[in-house]
């Protein structure tokens, strides 16, 4: 089984979501991600996210909508909202393709600034051609590749994203106190552990951390 990440943008921001322009556009509302969706037998779409910032302004924006049948919100911040509302045609689309596909969509499926989505698909390369192929024409998205490889069921997601040496190099360095309050080992410690100069090790720590950072902000 292989696995494959993309960011998945629609034509427009109202694309995936009816309100989805009024919600990225909304600058007291975040939108994060989202932990389940799915097309009902009734045409509607039932969806389950996490968002952060102003629950009013969300209940303003949803109570306003026509598409939108229920909602509801709970937590503080971050917060969970689950909402049952009419899709767009391009959502609807996306939803009919994901679920005639045999691939697998790993959740959650982070929020990007401008509205696009991150996700991982679990499958074969066949499947992910025929879905990311004609499948992306008619539901009317652009998706750059990301990451892609074999998946291994025993990594998380961002652990699959690390090659062999980066993930020695960043077990060492943990093992070694490298990231300890105060530090406890240098990147001279790091690198003798597993055979490489300082700043060999040091580069491979950047990549690391800058995939962090980014599966944090994504």
């Amino acid at each position: 089984m292989r696995y494959l990440t993309v960011l998945v943008k629609p034509e427009s921001r109202d694309a995936f979501h009816p309100l989805g322009k009024r919600l990225t556009e909304a600058p007291s509302v975040e939108r994060r991600a989202i932990h389940h969706v799915e097309l009902l037998a009734d045409g509607t779409v039932l969806l389950f996210a996490e968002a952060s910032g102003s629950q009013e302004r969300y209940r303003q924006i949803m109570e306003n909508a026509p598409r939108v049948i229920d909602y509801l919100v709970s937590g503080d911040d971050p917060w969970m909202a689950v909402s049952n509302f009419e899709p767009t045609e391009s959502s609807r689309r996306t939803l009919e393709l994901q679920r005639e596909s045999p691939l697998v969509i790993e959740t959650p499926m982070r929020f990007t600034d401008d509205g696009g989505i991150k996700l991982t698909c679990l499958g074969t390369d066949e499947a992910f051609g025929e879905l990311f192929g004609v499948g992306v024409e008619r539901a009317s998205v652009s998706v750059e590749l990301l990451e892609m490889g074999d998946f291994e069921p025993d990594k998380s997601t961002f652990s699959r994203t690390l090659t062999p040496r980066q993930e020695e190099v960043l077990e060492a360095a943990v093992q070694l106190g490298y990231y300890d309050v105060p530090r406890e080992a240098s990147l001279r410690d790091v690198g003798e552990a597993v055979g490489i100069t300082p700043s060999t090790a040091g580069e491979h720590l950047r990549k690391v951390e800058q995939r962090v950072f980014n599966e944090l902000v994504c």
